[in-house]
């Protein structure tokens, strides 16, 4: 049997199916042959590869891996905790493509040359990665800003992976227990949206205006604006932050900045986009968060990758985060199963134990060691164990916090993220109603009105008629008719057979008057027969009522 008859697609077939051998899935593949000569696998290591290593091959197999490890990382049903953590902190930092290329790109995206758009560009990119890299430069107005160009062929080589990818995935989808149960089409699925978007740089421009607007009140935190007439799908031009990594600030800078504010505004920042906005920069690692020269704002780039949070989902994170942060197991135990699917060998007390485990271990913490994202992983991952199929969006969630903890800790090392969470409930609170007070709310619930209005008369006219023509039913399906026709008619049947036996007590009794020839034990005879038969048909009955009973 073959997966695919496209021969450009083997060296990826093998790589991939390498990477199964060599982290413990061979068995994946052990009924797989790709081609009609076996692939020559290395044999698995003695020592098992570690979390680091995974992180490692991913990023040298290229931008759809490096996405796909990111999305392995929301996958707590499926990846072991270390490797969701190692995963999640995923980055790619590879070699620049050559300057030529460059230009050669952004002549055509944005319809003249470099030199007539721009007044310098530096050739020297700032900062280089799997699908893109940035350079300096300064428009003719004298802006400076920073130019985001794709690589040259990343969407064919991106196009091609996922070919592959979906390839073996459809194979493990129809060929094995795992793939039926862990579906790995749909993950390669969602991988394929996610590099789609992230390759169209327009759609992160639109993002960027779009938390400009939703985040101006947070005056600590900047947001570069895109420059619309220098961008295209290929080419973003933003505007240019001037600011150091928060992971490479000198220890004398850290003395200067006023860490607890800055990390403050970051953590609400995000609870302000996750549970009112309802999209959220999805990708907020240290080397996304950048120090301004003035010390005095954070500055979050790259938008390319986003999520999306619905109002009803939005609700129930805040109740899980509240829950959580004032260290109520039951009820964070209680809004989580609500949030996910039961399956069927789900172990609600096994679910319900764990969690009051993980949230009561956090409430003895120290300030330095809590990490509500790392609470929030560990509660997914509970989950999965137990049998509980938990949404997408609290994994999001959870990586997202998971990489704000660490930010959080970078800025300021006595951040508490469950105090600035209850800290800011009430903001939150105030803000949701806000929203749900706002004119497309109201005007939507005026078109509700209206609409009931305009068609009530015409209801309420069928209704009188059909209970004037004597029309009205009620169908009532609550229970089984047949079970219930059933039981009546064994308690009918009980009551006519004590009726009889009762009959018969009293017509034994009457005989025992009429004096006969015929006797039993001294009595009259009949009047005893009646009697044994009595007897024994009460027996019989109680006898039938006591093993019914037992059975049910």
């Amino acid at each position: 049997m073959t997966l695919s008859l496209h021969p450009e697609h083997l060296k990826r077939y093998k790589q991939v199916l390498g990477l199964m051998i060599k982290y413990g899935h061979g068995d994946l593949v052990k009924a797989a042959p790709i081609v009609d000569d076996p692939l020559e696998f290395a044999p698995a290591p003695p020592v098992p590869p570690g979390a680091r290593e995974l992180a490692k091959d991913l990023e040298q197999m290229g931008p759809t891996f490096i996405k796909l490890g990111q999305l392995l990382s929301t996958r707590s049903d499926f990846v072991p905790p270390a490797y969701m953590e190692a995963l999640s902190m995923l980055q790619d930092n590879i070699q620049p493509f050559p300057y030529e290329k460059v230009e050669a790109i952004v002549n055509v995206e944005i319809g003249a040359r470099i030199s007539k758009a721009f007044q310098s560009f530096d050739p020297v990119p700032m900062a280089a990665a799997s699908l893109g890299q940035v350079h300096y430069a300064v428009l003719r107005s004298g802006q400076e800003v920073a130019v985001k160009v794709q690589r040259p062929d990343v969407r064919e080589l991106v196009a091609t992976d996922l070919a592959a990818i979906s390839e073996i995935a459809e194979f493990l989808d129809r060929h094995t227990d795992t793939g039926r149960r862990f579906e790995f089409t749909k993950m390669v699925g969602e991988l394929r949206k996610a590099l789609l978007r992230e390759l169209d740089y327009r759609q992160e421009a639109q993002t960027m205006k779009l938390m400009r607007e939703k985040l101006s009140d947070f005056t600590r935190l900047v947001i570069p604006a895109p420059i619309d007439d220098y961008s295209s799908g290929r080419v973003l031009t933003m505007e240019y932050v001037d600011g150091t990594k928060i992971t490479k600030l000198h220890p004398i800078v850290r003395m200067e900045v006023d860490g607890r504010a800055l990390a403050e505004e970051v953590f609400r920042s995000y609870l302000h986009q996750i549970l009112i906005v309802g999209v959220f920069h999805a990708d907020p690692h240290p080397g996304n968060v950048f120090l301004t020269a003035d010390n005095s704002k954070v500055a979050l780039l790259d938008f390319g990758m986003i999520a999306r949070v619905g109002p009803q989902m939005q609700d129930q994170l805040l109740k899980l985060l509240l829950a959580i942060s004032d260290g109520q197991s039951d009820r964070a135990a209680a809004v989580a199963q609500a949030m996910g699917t039961e399956k069927d060998h789900f172990d609600e007390a096994a679910f319900r134990r764990d969690i009051a485990e993980i949230v009561s271990q956090q409430q003895g913490a120290t300030v330095e060691n809590l990490e509500v994202g790392k609470i929030v992983m560990h509660v997914t991952q509970v989950a999965a164990r137990t049998g509980l199929s938990v949404p997408e969006e609290l994994t999001m969630l959870g990586k997202t916090l998971l990489n704000l903890d660490l930010v959080g800790r970078t800025l300021d090392p006595t951040f508490d993220p469950n105090e600035s969470i209850r800290r800011n409930s009430a903001e939150l609170m105030r803000a949701k109603t806000l929203k749900s007070l706002s004119l497309g709310n109201l005007l939507n619930s005026v078109l509700d009105a209206k609409e009931l209005i305009e068609k009530l008369p015409g209801r309420l006219n069928q209704f009188l008629e059909v209970v004037a023509n004597n029309k009205l039913k009620i169908h009532l399906d609550t229970i089984d008719e047949k079970v219930v026709m059933t039981g009546l008619q064994k308690v009918a049947n009980r009551i006519t057979l004590g009726l009889i036996l009762a009959s018969l007590i009293v017509g034994a009794s009457m005989l025992m008057r009429v004096e006969t020839s015929f006797r039993l034990f001294g009595y009259p005879g009949f009047a005893m027969l009646l009697f044994l038969l009595a007897t024994g048909g009460g027996i019989s009955l109680a006898w039938q009522i006591m093993r019914s009973d037992m059975r049910s």
